[in-house]
């Protein structure tokens, strides 16, 4: 919200109206995506920690290791952002105290269900490819555009932001745009990962 109001602002003072639509727009898109991407790999980066942690549990029960200290390692990473990981490893230890099952294969089957989990997520997110190669086509055609209107001899930005259906033509096209990345961005989502 704050970079559209920023970017609104820079391009009113800059060249108009016309430009403080696009430039907030384009601003907002851009925070935005970026900000989606930092949260996925953050979260990517915690799920795999807890998996290995899992792991690292389950040879740790195998060898001996007392049940306590180790569950505290798996399930503190299941604040960060693997909350079903560390509840199915807390059932599994209650599981265990309760009927005496083995703590140890309980343990590497949810590691063993989750990495599956992330093989399937990572089919998912490879058929996604073609909707992000769109959106990726979709946000380049307003520069291309641009270029060409110049490859013709034709200034195109004096046109959009300097004469009244240029502008109507630009900020429709904006509105256009955001709305075509944000579908092209839901039909690209994949489960588990900020759509």
């Amino acid at each position: 919200m704050l970079v559209g109001l920023l970017g609104g602002g820079v391009g009113a003072a800059l060249a108009g109206p016309v430009a403080a639509t696009a430039v907030a727009g384009y601003g907002t898109l851009t925070v935005r995506a970026l900000l989606r991407r930092q949260a996925n790999r953050h979260a990517e980066r915690i799920r795999r920690r807890a998996l290995d942690q899992l792991c690292g549990l389950a040879a740790d029960l195998r060898a001996g290791l007392p049940v306590p200290p180790a569950v505290e390692i798996v399930t503190a990473g299941g604040r960060d952002g693997s909350d079903r990981l560390g509840q199915l490893t807390s059932a599994a230890v209650r599981l265990a105290d309760r009927t005496g099952a083995p703590l140890a294969e309980l343990v590497e089957r949810i590691e063993a269900d989750a990495r599956a989990t992330d093989r399937g997520l990572a089919a998912a997110e490879a058929q996604a490819a073609g909707a992000r190669a769109t959106a990726w086509l979709l946000a380049a055609l307003p520069i291309g555009g641009i270029g060409l209107g110049y490859g013709i001899g034709v200034d195109p930005v004096a046109v959009l932001l300097h004469s009244t259906v240029g502008g109507v033509c630009a900020v429709l096209a904006v509105v256009l745009q955001v709305i075509g990345l944000l579908w092209a961005e839901r039909l690209g989502a994949t489960p588990g990962r900020t759509a």
